[in-house]
């Protein structure tokens, strides 16, 4: 319990500090490069934002199959977040006057365009399958609990992938510094999350 609410308020934290940093749109020299449609920043921008809509509606969806505290407090934290987050990177994409959506497969950005199949919904690395959120809607209690855990592992184990790509690639410093924030804020869920299931007797998928 102790721990959800330090990642809480380490995730507030972040919000405060992105939240100033929401119409920043240049490098950290001042210039005025915008990205290219084509680019790292905005493919990542582009991606993470349906990434993370998926987070949203996961963590919405446990929070009416459970009333266990602990999972709903996370589930809140990170739907909270992921929709700040998801909202940022839409602003940049209206700010820079580039498409919300590509012609391009998801991922292009980090030539793996082709990873995903796009089956059932899965677009992008983690990403829950339409037949897994189906299914996560209609268990409840402990099997809605674990579920969540498990799929919410998965969705982050991806999107530290791919926030870690936009770290590598990406060129606009604030849109880095982000990014960082995602790998470092989901690798510390996805530590608690395997305690949570192993408290309830089950382990993160393989």
């Amino acid at each position: 319990m102790r721990q959800v609410g330090l990642i809480a308020g380490a995730a507030a934290a972040a919000l405060v500090a992105a939240g100033a940093i929401t119409y920043a749109v240049a490098g950290d020299d001042g210039g005025s490069v915008t990205p290219s449609a084509e680019s790292a920043d905005a493919g990542f921008a582009r991606d993470m934002a349906v990434h993370h809509q998926q987070a949203v509606e996961m963590s919405y969806i446990v929070r009416d199959r459970t009333k266990d505290e602990e999972v709903r407090r996370l589930a809140y934290d990170i739907a909270q977040t992921q929709a700040n987050q998801r909202g940022m990177m839409l602003g940049w994409l209206d700010l820079w006057g580039l498409p919300k959506v590509s012609s391009e497969p998801p991922m292009t950005w980090m030539d793996m365009g082709g990873m995903a199949s796009g089956k059932d919904g899965a677009l992008m690395p983690g990403m829950a399958a339409n037949s897994e959120m189906k299914k996560l809607g209609e268990l409840s209690g402990k099997q809605a609990e674990i579920f969540y855990l498990q799929l919410m592992t998965d969705h982050h184990r991806g999107g530290v992938h791919m926030a870690q790509g936009c770290v590598d690639r990406c060129t606009v410093g604030v849109e880095k510094r982000l990014a960082q924030g995602m790998v470092d804020a989901q690798r510390s869920e996805i530590s608690l999350m395997a305690g949570m299931l192993k408290e309830r007797g089950a382990a993160p998928r393989p």
